[in-house]
């Protein structure tokens, strides 16, 4: 028999400090290149959003991908991008992220929270964002390490 797997995982992650440093000329590129280095390790990038400060990933992973493996890659690989493309060479992304399985019926409902940041945004920060998130997800977390 065959290894069959739905694996769909919501990932979000912010710059260093939250500092709004992914503008809005180059966000979009930004956006395919993640899609692009997820493509390169065997992913799919279903929706790449977000805002100033922060990104959102949906993806599908493979039963043979690290999630730790996976998130070093793409932080990496799209700093070096924003330092050697964008030129901006004080670019860093936080320390941490935030995972989230999902079932395929929840596919949906995330896409569209991801294409709708900017709306999102107007009323949320990413911190209140990220601590709703994790309290619906049931995450037990210590706030010192939010920020």
């Amino acid at each position: 028999m065959s290894t069959f797997h739905s694996l769909h995982y919501h990932i979000t992650f912010s710059t260093k400090h939250r500092k709004p440093w992914i503008k809005v000329d180059w966000r979009d590129r930004m956006h395919a290149y993640l899609g692009g280095i997820t493509q390169d390790v065997r992913g799919v990038p279903l929706c790449i959003g977000g805002i100033e400060d922060h990104v959102h990933l949906l993806v599908g992973l493979k039963t043979t991908h690290c999630i730790s493996d996976f998130m070093r890659e793409l932080k990496k690989s799209s700093s070096r991008w924003i330092h050697e493309e964008i030129g901006f060479e004080p670019f860093q992304w936080q320390d941490g992220y935030a995972v989230f399985s999902l079932s395929p019926s929840a596919i949906p409902e995330v896409r569209r929270y991801i294409e709708n940041q900017a709306e999102h945004h107007r009323t949320r920060t990413f911190r209140e964002e990220l601590v709703a998130m994790l309290d619906r997800a049931g995450v037990n977390y210590d706030a010192k390490y939010l920020d």
